[in-house]
């Protein structure tokens, strides 16, 4: 009874203790800074405590599922001996979980909606989710790409500084010919990218894969992948800027 309980209680305990400083900068703005009572208090406390949570179940989701099979697939592959399952494993986890990331979604529609109101687009509906539709796939399709060339890079075992310099010279040079108005939307979408559904699985598929190598340190070769997802959709959407 008490291990059951200590499984609940201690996931959520740590749930707290990671979004009290949340919790303090916006009841010290709140009460001292603007000196005004919190709205609603009743509404407050339950969304804090479904937050509370939300986190913690997601959290445990995270170690009971995503961790264990990212890494499981990485070690399957890894003793298959097939490159070119591998990397096609990675370029369609990279692909998969951008696509259905909940903040490149948000973002792809509200560029949509301040193109066409700049007179970017045309301003009707199919006009819009064209656009969005094109900036999302074209975001998923460089993560799915830098996600192969990180994978490559843990086989060859070749130091990711050059790579992400060579990347970001890369950035550099396209921000001097894209668009200016898709330059804040290409860099916000190398942040989006790496959120809640493609950073767990990415960085299990890099640690399993680093680990199951002859060779390879997990915390050398293992890490990384996220900086090349979040490198390559910048690049590739000013690309898109400057064709569309």
């Amino acid at each position: 009874m008490y291990k059951r309980l200590h499984h609940i209680v201690f996931p959520m305990w740590e749930s707290v203790r990671d979004l009290m400083p949340i919790f303090v900068v916006v009841a010290f703005f709140q009460l001292i800074v603007l000196q005004q009572p919190v709205p609603d208090p009743g509404k407050l406390f339950f969304g804090v405590f479904m937050l509370v949570i939300g986190l913690t179940l997601f959290i445990k989701g995270l170690n009971m599922g995503l961790f264990p099979i990212g890494e499981s697939m990485a070690y399957a592959f890894a003793r298959k001996g097939s490159l070119f399952w591998l990397l096609a494993f990675s370029f369609s986890l990279g692909f998969g979980t951008t696509v259905a990331e909940p903040a490149l979604i948000a973002v792809a529609n509200e560029a949509a909606d301040v193109a066409a109101d700049g007179g970017m687009i045309d301003r009707t509906e199919d006009a819009r989710n064209a656009y969005a539709f094109g900036l999302r796939y074209t975001v998923a399709f460089s993560v799915g790409l830098a996600l192969v060339v990180g994978v490559i890079r843990i086989l060859k075992g070749w130091p990711i500084h050059y790579l992400i310099i060579v990347g970001y010279i890369g950035v550099v040079v396209m921000t001097f010919f894209a668009p200016k108005e898709i330059i804040g939307i290409a860099y916000d979408s190398g942040g989006v990218t790496t959120s809640t559904i493609t950073v767990p699985l990415v960085a299990a598929l890099g640690v399993g894969l680093a680990s199951s190598i002859k060779g390879r340190n997990p915390m050398i070769d293992g890490f990384g992948l996220i900086a090349f997802a979040s490198l390559t959709p910048m690049i590739f959407v000013m690309g898109y800027g400057m064709i569309i």
